[in-house]
């Protein structure tokens, strides 16, 4: 609807995403569905899922930061607080690791 895809594709980004998108076109990747799975589609899946790992790992926590549940302020400066609360994140992970 929004030209997400086309926008994507034009700009040569190839996007992961989970098994709900299969069928999307254009640049969009998505894991192979199915129960009995040739070993170089599991194979597949499993690297599919560890690039998809950390950005996942990364919304969820941001999804944690009470900050963001009622932001109001310009998307620019939205997008400036959750570089700093992801340092943030990261820094508390390395120091309890």
């Amino acid at each position: 609807i929004w030209g997400i895809l086309r926008a994507l594709e034009q700009a040569g980004i190839i996007t992961l995403a989970d098994k709900a998108y299969q069928g999307a076109e254009g640049p969009v990747r998505t894991p192979y569905k199915g129960k009995h799975k040739p070993e170089s589609q599991k194979h597949a899946n499993r690297a599919h899922a560890r690039l998809r790992g950390p950005g996942e790992r990364a919304n969820a926590q941001l999804k944690g930061w009470r900050i963001l549940r009622k932001l109001r302020c310009s998307p620019s400066k939205a997008s400036h607080l959750c570089k700093a609360i992801a340092v943030l994140q990261n820094h508390r992970v390395t120091q309890a690791g």
